[in-house]
């Protein structure tokens, strides 16, 4: 993998709460706009420009992309980001803090450390840089119209390497010292650490060992990606004649985690009909292919764990106030097919089609899927208020699996992934010129 040390856009230490936001995509305009309230010097005036303007707005307006542009400006002008003086490194750490209330408590106290870097290109348009899901292109063309127009790439996305002892034994040298930003951050509670590597020697240590590691793997942020290295594409081409060397243009904002510490968590399904059967016929038609069993504990706790999904190929299926555990039978699914293997590909083929009939999970209004970090408690909430008819939990998929089907070539079903914690934008940001 080809990187390079960037001189990074940020805020001063003071400001980092203020100005930092969750990403663009895991909220709404008006959620947004709710956030942003009463505090100009919220990032979401950037990367949720629509903020700015009369509620309805449509946010692919040109004057909204616009608008971007003059916040950034002004962010700078008044000194709310601030740009590094020489090229660097940085080490941005985030972790589930144990005395926080969290849908992912088995998780609690865990800490994972990634690098900022400025990721080439070429690594993603040749392949090297891995993805595993399709995008779509009108969501590509607004991040790209977000980055051309401002000239940066405001947020990062998220990757994952092959771990290596010793980038490892960096991070913790480096993480042994004071950090620039350490805060904690709502509404999640996610502790959000941040160091500047300055030391020259160790930035060309982390450039010579990514060079020896033959592929990243894009864990979140797959149009983040595809729209930086167009745009990247577009402005190589552009000034080709130019003969400029290593432009920064020709690099993306990453971090970049290594994978044995990442936090995957579910990703459910909840449902508004049973295709026309009552709840009998609904499990009857389940035994062909699973084994039912009623959970009987009626104290189960606020956290779920009793009922949730202990392997893969097993389930956890709410529905008529009462959870079920259903585990997929030796023979319908095939181990030693990448995509055929996962409870994503399992539940679709064996519940959503064959029985409620769920052609496209990507189009059908009769479906709607949930985070794991809001927990069981909010499939049965949706179920219990009518909204839905019945809720299925899954187990997370490995980071192994994506590795697996990025290498083969393969794509995965849609709302496979769901990482956390999700990466705070903000941090830093990377100037194209």
């Amino acid at each position: 993998m080809k990187i390079k040390p960037f001189k990074g856009i940020r805020p001063p230490k003071e400001l980092v709460e203020q100005v930092s936001s969750r990403p663009y995509d895991v909220l709404n305009s008006e959620e947004a706009r709710k956030e942003a309230s009463g505090n100009p010097k919220s990032l979401y005036h950037i990367i949720k420009p629509e903020i700015n303007f009369a509620p309805g707005t449509d946010e692919h307006d040109p004057r909204v992309y616009e608008a971007a542009k003059e916040q950034f400006e002004k962010f700078k002008a008044e000194g709310w980001l601030v740009q590094d003086k020489e090229e660097r490194y940085y080490v941005y750490a985030q972790t589930i803090l144990g005395n926080q209330p969290s849908a992912i408590s088995s998780q609690h106290d865990k800490t994972q450390y990634g690098l900022v870097v400025g990721a080439w290109v070429d690594d993603y348009l040749e392949g090297r840089i891995k993805k595993h899901e399709l995008t779509r292109r009108d969501k590509e063309e607004d991040r790209m119209k977000h980055v051309r127009v401002l000239n940066a790439n405001m947020e990062p996305v998220f990757f994952a390497y092959p771990h290596r002892d010793d980038l490892d034994a960096i991070i913790a040298r480096v993480c042994a010292g004071t950090p620039e930003y350490d805060f904690v951050a709502g509404p999640e509670g996610f502790r959000h650490t941040f160091w500047v590597i300055e030391d020259k020697k160790t930035i060309e240590q982390i450039t010579a060992i990514f060079a020896e590691i033959p592929a990243m793997y894009i864990a979140d942020g797959h149009h983040r990606s595809a729209a930086a290295a167009g745009v990247g594409k577009e402005l190589k081409i552009k000034n080709s004649k130019l003969k400029i060397n290593n432009p920064e243009y020709e690099y993306f904002l990453a971090v970049c985690f290594p994978d044995n510490q990442l936090n995957i968590i579910d990703y459910n399904r909840v449902v508004k009909d049973l295709n026309g059967l009552t709840s009998e016929e609904f499990l009857e038609k389940l035994k062909v292919d699973f084994e039912i069993s009623e959970y009987r504990n009626t104290e189960i706790s606020n956290d779920f764990s009793e009922v949730k999904p202990r392997r893969l190929h097993n389930f956890s299926l709410y529905m008529d106030g009462c959870w079920y555990s259903l585990t997929a039978k030796e023979g319908r699914y095939n181990d030693a097919d990448p995509i055929g293997v996962l409870d994503v590909t399992i539940s679709s083929n064996l519940i959503l089609d064959k029985i409620l009939g769920i052609k496209d999970l990507r189009s059908d209004k009769r479906i709607d899927f949930v985070g794991g970090i809001r927990g069981l408690g909010e499939l049965k909430r949706r179920v219990d208020s009518g909204e839905m008819r019945m809720a299925l939990a899954l187990y997370p998929v490995t980071m192994q699996q994506i590795i697996d089907i990025a290498d083969s070539g393969n794509i995965m079903p849609p709302k496979t992934t769901w990482f956390e914690p999700k990466l705070r934008s903000g941090l830093v940001v990377h100037e194209l010129n």
